[in-house]
Formats: C-alpha cells, sequence, structure tokens
C-alpha cells in the first residue's frame, strides 16, 4: 500500500486506513527475539483444547495453546484477562517507539513484533515463533484482519487460526465472545478484576442510554480525516457504533459507497451533513484535530465551532476493562453536548 490512503479505498481498506498513512514509520520497536512475553497459565494444564470461532470453525488442540501470535488488538483484551501472547502483528508501536492505541496495557517490549503497520507481516519471523494459534478479527466474512492478502494463503497454513467479528456483530456479544476465549485460553474472566471491569461497563451502558434519551435531537457524526477526504462513517456497519446505536444515539446516516462502509466526501463538502457531536476516528494513522485545523472547512463544522469533538476508539480493544471508558466518555460528551446543528 502506498504511504497516503488512496482516495478511494476498498471495504478492507478503509479499516487499515488507520495505519495506511504510517507505512513509513520506523520499524525499529520490533522486539528482539529473546522478548517473546510470558506464557498462559493454562498453557500448563493437561488434556485437549477447543474453541468455535465466528466463522463456525471448531478449532481443536491437544492441549491448550502457549505459543499464540495475535492482532495487536485482540492481544491487549486477551492480556486484560491474564492470556500473554508470544507475538503480535498490527499497529503496536508508534514512530517514537511509543505503545500505539490499540496496543492497550501490553508490555510492547516483551512480544515479538511481526508486523506493524498494514501490509507487514514477517513471516519467517512468525513461523519462528513456532505457533500453535493465530487469533485476529474479522470486518469480512473469513477475512483474517490484517493478514495481508497476498500471503494468506502462506501465513494461514503454518497454525490454527481463530477469527472474531469485529463487524455484523455488537459491542456486547464482541466482548462475550473475546471474554469465552480468554476463559478457555486460562484467563481470569470471573475474578474480581474482571467482574468489576464488566459492572463498570454495564453501568456505563446504562448512562449513555439515559445521555441519548435526555437529547433525542442529538445528532452524532462518525468521521475520519485523511489529507484528501473526509470518511462519514455508517454505524450499523462496525460492532462498537451499532452498539450506542441501540442504546440510542442518534448518527448522521451517509450515503455509503459500494462497500458500505462509508461515504468519501471532499474536504470542500466536509459540512455536507449537520451534526451537533463528532466521534473523530482516534488511530495514529488518521488525521487528528491539531492536524485538521489546516482544513477551513472542519474549522467551520458547527461541532467543531462548539468544541463538540471527541475522540472515536474505531477499534476497540474487546475487553469491558477498555470498553467501559469508551461508553462513559461518549455519554459525557452527549450529557454536556448542546444542540448547534
Amino acid at each position: 500500500m502506498p504511504n497516503a490512503r488512496p482516495s478511494h479505498l476498498t471495504r478492507r481498506g478503509l479499516l487499515a486506513a488507520g495505519s495506511a498513512l504510517g507505512l513509513g514509520a520506523a520499524l525499529a520497536a520490533c522486539g528482539s527475539d529473546d522478548k517473546k512475553g510470558g506464557t498462559n497459565k493454562a498453557a500448563e494444564q493437561p488434556g485437549p483444547w477447543s474453541f468455535t470461532d465466528d466463522r463456525g470453525k471448531n478449532v481443536q488442540l491437544k492441549a491448550v495453546p502457549k505459543n499464540i501470535v495475535a492482532f495487536t488488538g485482540t492481544a491487549a483484551a486477551l492480556y486484560d484477562y491474564g492470556v500473554e501472547v508470544k507475538g503480535v502483528f498490527g499497529p503496536t508501536t508508534t514512530k517514537d517507539n511509543k505503545p500505539d492505541v490499540q496496543a492497550g496495557d501490553l508490555d510492547v517490549t516483551k512480544v515479538k513484533v511481526i508486523g506493524n503497520v498494514y501490509g507487514e507481516f514477517k513471516i519467517e519471523q512468525y513461523a519462528a515463533l513456532n505457533p500453535e494459534l493465530l487469533i485476529t478479527n474479522m470486518w469480512a466474512k473469513d477475512d483474517p484482519w490484517y493478514v495481508p492478502p497476498q500471503s494468506k494463503d502462506k501465513i494461514m497454513k503454518l497454525a490454527p487460526s481463530v477469527l472474531l467479528w469485529a463487524a455484523e456483530t455488537t459491542m456486547q456479544k464482541a466482548l462475550e465472545r473475546h471474554a469465552e476465549l480468554a476463559a478457555s485460553l486460562g484467563g481470569d474472566v470471573k475474578g474480581k478484576k474482571a467482574a468489576d471491569a464488566k459492572a463498570r461497563f454495564e453501568k456505563a451502558a446504562a448512562r449513555l442510554r439515559a445521555a441519548a434519551k435526555a437529547k433525542p435531537d442529538l445528532k452524532v457524526l462518525i468521521g475520519s480525516g485523511s489529507p484528501e477526504l473526509f470518511y462519514v462513517s455508517v454505524p450499523k456497519m462496525s460492532a462498537d457504533t451499532l452498539y450506542f446505536q441501540e442504546l440510542g444515539v442518534k448518527f448522521v446516516e451517509p450515503k455509503p459507497n459500494a462497500q458500505g462502509f462509508f461515504e468519501e466526501l471532499s474536504w470542500e463538502n466536509a459540512g455536507k451533513y449537520g451534526a451537533d457531536v463528532i466521534i473523530l476516528d482516534n488511530r495514529t494513522g488518521t488525521l487528528q484535530p491539531d492536524a485538521l485545523k489546516s482544513k477551513p472547512t472542519w474549522t467551520q463544522l458547527p461541532a467543531v465551532k462548539a468544541g463538540q469533538v471527541v475522540p472515536r476508539v474505531t477499534e476497540p480493544i474487546y475487553s469491558y476493562d477498555k470498553c467501559a471508558p469508551i461508553l462513559e466518555d461518549l455519554a459525557k460528551a452527549i450529557e454536556t453536548a448542546k444542540k448547534v446543528a
């Protein structure tokens, strides 16, 4: 992929857009071979292991896998339940070697980074980890997220895989499925930490529902900025925004392109839709508010002028611990927002 986001993205390309702008970033943070992360407590347990993923595929192994390689965000979710992986692929470190937003609480110095940007997957390094299981998301049926299409067949032959939906599902269901996977791998999904996180999430969901009910006329726009285009996303196409919609949040409904995920607007037409609040893609490869100040049409949007722009965690880490703050932040934004469009 080129260093800049293409003008017209494919269905897969939309989702990679958050990293596409960073293809030229330094990859020096890919960990050395002697920093491969810890082992799972369950890995020492005897007996077979099985899990049915969101493709409907039942994966069976002779024992609980301990050599796990996962997409960074999925690894971060598992980590919150005490399940550690040996390697990761996907946005893990920024160009200044700090953890990417998608790395969560992962200690990025203790995992082998076999791909830090979209299109990169170091197959030899992956094979050297002797992977027993590959775990990633699905944004399209049977399409392993962040596994490069051109080398997909070769990669997927090296180890069994588990794929969990990040689209065509809701945040609530995605959280349940990630917890089920973590439990199967020996994670602690019933202890105090996990229980407290789930209770916080449920409280935050109730708060968001109440905030949306109190302001039924408030319109929220799901946006993502690139140098050339402003992308307005369709809420039902992602697990997070579909869930927010179910809780009562009223979203701008754009007219999507053939892929169905979003509408591409030139910056001249960025004001096509009136919105009171904008939730803006927070991924490191997209333009953030400071960078968007150079776009005159951005600065004139009612939500921007009113200071009603909040980050959107476009690819959530599906643990209750990480999703509860997302709901809390959106609830606060709606509670404090004024009708401006």
